[in-house]
Parts: structure tokens; C-alpha cells; sequence
């Protein structure tokens, strides 16, 4: 039976893979602070016999009795909300945490997983973005604290994989979208999904013309598992290719919820990418991966979701 342990395994995409693994018949050991990660995101699982909790800051050294085969390094911030209230801590955990993290793999001799993030490109100069991109990212802005803590954990890495011998694998994770993500982490789905059914305006920045890519929970994380079983160690892009601009997805969102939201537009935030897309064309030929679930299919899913939260909040 392998044996798992997921940093930031309370927050939305780290349950999601807790959730995965075990059913798949791994032993998995979640590591988090909850600093921004629920524990309601892992409560169905805490009286599971090969489910194990652990509170702890990743930033910090931790002992793990026992073996482990795998480690998935996904403890972060990861919405502009978050990054930009706690920037030092964003900034600690793409270091130190994947330094300690890296450490522990190293010395179980196990395989790591990073969680990186379609953010190193910044705000690109390349459409769309292929995993030989460097990116355009400004280290000094106000998104440099996750842009940059998330490629220096790149380099640390592939620093551990070529002068250590680690097996490693880094994900580049684009636009992800479903149940557990929280209504007040300022990404735009679950924002227009809340304004909507609330018929508050939607708040689009900008003139909503830049594009995101949105991808739904589980294809990401079939992508995530094919990933860490294989024997890759560049990075690849997990994302879907199905374009939108912002305007027209929260339209799609007022459609959707049969709502009488209207839009403002308000001012767009420094460095904010103006297109975001993937080529996946090596996740397709290393991993015969590529996303299966339409995203109108998964607004449905995440409606449902959405509807359950708002009624839970009043």
C-alpha cells in the first residue's frame, strides 16, 4: 500500500487529491496549518483508517515515522487575496516549505510532486503558454510574492533532482475551478458564482477582455495523479485549452444562475495577466492526459456546491 503524505491537504485542491489517493488505496498523511486550507475540506475523511491529520507549518522541520513513496508538496496561498494579505508567509512556504519538504523526500527516499502554478509565465508574451516559456514576471510587483515563491520552488526542485538524485515532478497547475473553493478567496468563479445568486452586481476588472483558461477539479487532479505515477521530471502544464475572456464567463455565470446581476467594471490590479492558456500538448503525449469534463458541465457541478455554501453562511 503506498504511502502519501500531501502538504496543504485541507485547502481546495489538496482534499480533492486526499480524497483521490485514498480511494485509490493510498495511506495519505495531510499536513496543514490551516492557514487558508478548511478543515470541513477533510472532515468526511478524519475517521478514515488510512487517512492521518497532522497540524503543522511546513515552514517548519517535521518528523514522519515510518516509510512514505510519495510527497505532495501543495501548501500555499494560491488566490490574490490571500498572497497579498500574508506575502512573507507566501514567500516562506515556496522556500523553506519546499526546502523541508524536499529534505523529508530525500531522506525517505520517496518521489515528490510540486505544486507549481501557470504564474510563473506572469503576464505572458507567449499565447499560449508551452513549458519551454521563461515567462514575464515583474519580482518586484505585488504578485511577485507567489510568482516568484512558486519558481524558486521550480529551481529548488530541479536542484534536488540533479545534484541529489530526488525523484521529482512539478505540475504547472492552470485555472482550476469546483467544490470547496471558498466563496471570499477573491478568484473570479466562485466571486460571480456568489454575486449571481445573490443578484449583486458582478465585478469584472478591467474592460474583461483579458482570458483565463478554467479547468474543473477532477481533471486536474487526474492530471495531477498521471503525473506523479509517471516517470516525468520537466514540468507540464494541467490545464484546459477552452479560452474564455472574463467579460463573456461572467455572463456565462448570470445565464447560468438565471440571475439579474448586471457588471461593473472596476479598475484592473497591477501585473494582472492579460491571457492565460495552456498548451498541453506534453501532457497529452507524456500522460495521455487532457481534460474530459466540459466547463458548463462543471459550473453545474460547482452551482450545486455553491447554492449548499450560501445557505450554510446564512
Amino acid at each position: 500500500m503506498p504511502r502519501t503524505l500531501i502538504t496543504g491537504g485541507a485547502g481546495f485542491l489538496g482534499s480533492h487529491l486526499c480524497d483521490r489517493l485514498v480511494a485509490d488505496g493510498h495511506e495519505v498523511i495531510c499536513v496543514d496549518n490551516f492557514l487558508t486550507g478548511s478543515r470541513n475540506n477533510i472532515a468526511h475523511l478524519l475517521g478514515h483508517a488510512r487517512f492521518t491529520l497532522i497540524e503543522h507549518d511546513i515552514t517548519r522541520p517535521i518528523t514522519i515515522d515510518g516509510p512514505l513513496d510519495y510527497l505532495l508538496h501543495f501548501a500555499s496561498p494560491a488566490s490574490p487575496i490571500d498572497y497579498l494579505r500574508l506575502p512573507i508567509q507566501t514567500l516562506k512556504v515556496g522556500a523553506l516549505g519546499t526546502h523541508v519538504a524536499l529534505g523529508l523526500t530525500k531522506h525517505k527516499d520517496a518521489c515528490i510532486l510540486l505544486a507549481s502554478t501557470s504564474e510563473i509565465y506572469g503576464d505572458p508574451t507567449q499565447h499560449p503558454q508551452n513549458e519551454r516559456y521563461w515567462g514575464n514576471v515583474n519580482p518586484v510587483g505585488l504578485r511577485g510574492v507567489y510568482d516568484e515563491a512558486k519558481r524558486f520552488a521550480e529551481a529548488m526542485t530541479m536542484a534536488y533532482h540533479r545534484y541529489h538524485g530526488v525523484r521529482t515532478r512539478i505540475a504547472r497547475i492552470f485555472n482550476t475551478f469546483g467544490p470547496r473553493m471558498r466563496m471570499e478567496d477573491g478568484r473570479a468563479l466562485p466571486t460571480f458564482m456568489r454575486q449571481a445568486l445573490t443578484h449583486e452586481p458582478i465585478t469584472v476588472y478591467g474592460s474583461g477582455r483579458q482570458t483565463r483558461s478554467f479547468a474543473y477539479v477532477d481533471d486536474t487532479v487526474e492530471g495531477i495523479v498521471r503525473l506523479l505515477l509517471s516517470d516525468v521530471t520537466q514540468p507540464v502544464n494541467i490545464g484546459s485549452r477552452d479560452e474564455i475572456t472574463i467579460i463573456d464567463f461572467a455572463r456565462e455565470i448570470i445565464a447560468l444562475t438565471g440571475s439579474a446581476s448586471t457588471i461593473e467594471c472596476h479598475p484592473l490590479p497591477e501585473d494582472d495577466p492579460k491571457n492565460r492558456q495552456p498548451d498541453t500538448t506534453l501532457a497529452k503525449q507524456l500522460l495521455d492526459w487532457e481534460p474530459a469534463i466540459s466547463r458548463r458541465e462543471g459550473l453545474k457541478r460547482t452551482l450545486v456546491y455553491v447554492k449548499q455554501a450560501l445557505c450554510a453562511e446564512r
